[in-house]
């Protein structure tokens, strides 16, 4: 009877963990579609393959390398071996934290849109995600934790907590970003003789699509980041819903009932919750949400305007900025004066989410000034005015239309 129960449990984690992973999978469907509804209809087709083709890249190289670094599993066994004792857990908890790793690039991709060439991209995501994300995802969350997290657990009575990867995902994909499009520098015509020139986006359906596809996954991304059925908490649930909706309502006041502001606050709600989901109170979470969507409307507009950053879908403020402000709200909100469960710092959250943002902007320096340096980064100017579509992939988002 024991036997049995063992092996249900061990059955019903690998279930769990399993469907989180498919939850998570097809958030990036909601990648592709947040992208495509973004840019214009001559960079459609692009968004759709780098999106499907990084997360290919991400899966082969965090299966050999990026998993035994940040987790210190090698797969290159016999694959009796790799099911073990426990319904090949140790497997689905891969395709589950790849998932996260694959975020990476594909959190880039919305920056660098419309005017990168396509494998030095693919390229640079695939170091990413197989090399140093694991790497930082290791001293978090992995193998090497103990040195880091020892440190702050004895200094500042707590270790650096971020439950959903706010940090250890979506600021450092935010953060790693940043110099690639700084890098790239802003698409022809995006300012006239120092005048901002707007560049119209191709598809709100689209756009809307991406979000609610990204909204639905997040559940599985946050609730099941608990990764087995024990652990399962009903908090992080309600936590995330509330969080998404405080992003969605003070963005539609902030941003005077624009569409795009609206779509994306869900997702800078989102993001704000996934470090503290599992620690602060629903009314808190509400807050963090719509703290996090003020970020986004008014740092999108400090990005565009005021510094002339071209980042396309705004992919520096909503994961950089608000991700790296979940890590520090969980911080603040996660205190027991706050209703929160308590057993976190803020000053361990304070330098966990520093360090993320100087690893991330000096590692998206050195890789993509590398590749700018060699290769070369963007797209010629004949080649970005036709259109990544047709000068990359050779088609256009509807081939219809050009035999008419």
């Amino acid at each position: 009877m024991e036997s049995a129960m063992v092996s249900l449990r061990h059955g019903g984690d690998v279930l769990f963990l399993m469907l989180g992973a498919v939850m998570v999978f097809a958030m990036h469907a909601g990648f592709a579609f947040l992208e495509v509804g973004s840019v214009r209809q001559k960079s459609q087709v692009n968004a759709f393959v780098k999106i499907l083709t990084d997360w290919s890249v991400s899966t082969v190289v965090y299966f050999l390398i990026g998993y035994p670094i940040a987790y210190g599993v090698n797969f290159l066994a016999p694959a009796g071996s790799l099911l073990g004792d426990n319904n090949g857990y140790e497997l689905v908890r891969f395709f589950f934290l790849l998932c996260f790793a694959a975020c990476i690039p594909a959190i880039i991709s919305g920056g660098i849109a419309e005017r990168a060439k396509f494998w030095p991209q693919v390229v640079a995501g695939g170091i990413f995600a197989g090399i140093f994300y694991p790497f930082f995802e290791s001293l978090i969350w992995g193998q090497n934790s103990s040195g880091l997290q020892g440190w702050l657990e004895s200094t500042f009575g707590a270790g650096f907590h971020d439950f959903a990867g706010s940090v250890v995902v979506h600021s450092m994909g935010g953060w790693l970003a940043l110099p690639a499009v700084i890098i790239l520098g802003p698409r022809l015509g995006r300012w006239v003789r120092g005048q901002s020139k707007a560049i119209p986006i191709s598809n709100i359906p689209f756009l809307a699509l991406g979000s609610w596809i990204l909204a639905v996954g997040w559940f599985g991304f946050n609730v099941m980041s608990a990764q087995n059925l024990e652990g399962i908490s009903g908090l992080v649930a309600v936590n995330s819903l509330m969080a998404m909706v405080g992003g969605v309502l003070f963005a539609l006041v902030a941003g005077k009932n624009d569409p795009g502001f609206v779509h994306n606050g869900a997702l800078a709600g989102l993001i704000a919750i996934c470090a503290g989901s599992d620690l602060v109170h629903p009314i808190a979470a509400f807050f963090i949400g719509g703290i996090g969507a003020l970020i986004f409307v008014y740092g999108f507009e400090l990005e565009q305007e005021k510094l002339k950053i071209d980042d396309v879908l705004g992919v520096w403020p909503l994961h950089g900025l608000i991700g790296s402000w979940g890590g520090i709200s969980a911080g603040i909100f996660g205190q027991t004066m706050f209703l929160g469960m308590g057993g976190v710092s803020f000053m361990s959250q304070l330098i966990g989410t520093l360090l993320a943002i100087v690893f991330a902007l000096v590692v998206g320096f050195v890789v993509y000034g590398v590749i700018a340096k060699t290769v070369g980064f963007r797209l010629e100017d004949e080649d970005e005015f036709r259109g990544p579509d047709l000068s990359i992939h050779n088609i256009h988002a509807y081939p219809e239309e050009s035999v008419k």
